[in-house]
């Protein structure tokens, strides 16, 4: 499959390109002119794109997209908004466009019912937005919420859904697989799921 991947240069991101690659597929980093794309594999494709302002045409030829991006937590509300909430929604709306078989977001723990009060308040309500976007957009969906993220490769066990404990940790590297399971796995057709590593 053709595997258009947003936050690709990321942590979790180029995990994530290293198993699209190994599973026989083809991926490709969306990418900001001024992105460090050293990690990416070689056999990856590059499309040039800013979340803050997407080109129409940028899903075109795609058979999926993954949602792995974020606007890191060193940056203010309006570029979560920016980044998190409306980037991830106008992908949705380009993806659904272009007729993408599956939309796989990388959503939080929390983000199902965002707390106002809490330090992430900001950031949960931004994801649940997009999070709802993509349900109420006909697409097909996987939507992961991973509990805290940790930069461990992981060990590939892991808990899904209500068995997962809120306060765990979970591997980026369990995520990427996850992820890349997602995009053509019915076990994740129209899910939204918890996870954490074990």
């Amino acid at each position: 499959m053709k595997v258009l991947v947003a936050g690709a240069t990321g942590s979790t991101g180029t995990r994530l390109m290293e198993k699209l690659v190994s599973r026989g597929h083809a991926p490709i980093a969306l990418v900001r002119e001024s992105s460090d794309a050293s990690k990416l594999p070689p056999q990856a494709e590059q499309r040039i794109g800013d979340l803050a302002d997407l080109q129409d045409d940028v899903c075109q030829g795609c058979d999926a997209v993954i949602f792995a991006a974020g606007s890191g937590g060193d940056t203010g509300a309006d570029m979560t908004d920016k980044i998190d909430r409306d980037g991830a929604m106008r992908l949705i709306d380009l993806a659904a466009k272009a007729h993408v078989s599956r939309f796989v977001m990388l959503s939080s723990v929390g983000a199902g019912h965002p707390d106002p009060e809490s330090d992430m308040g900001h950031y949960l309500q931004a994801k649940h937005d997009a999070d709802e976007h993509l349900k109420a957009s006909g697409l097909s969906f996987a939507i992961l919420r991973p509990v805290a993220l940790t930069d461990d490769d992981g060990t590939g066990d892991m808990l899904f859904g209500d068995d997962v404990d809120v306060k765990a940790k979970a591997a980026r590297g369990d995520v990427a697989t996850v992820l890349a399971n997602a995009i053509d796995s019915d076990d994740w057709a129209d899910k939204t799921l918890l996870m954490q590593s074990v």
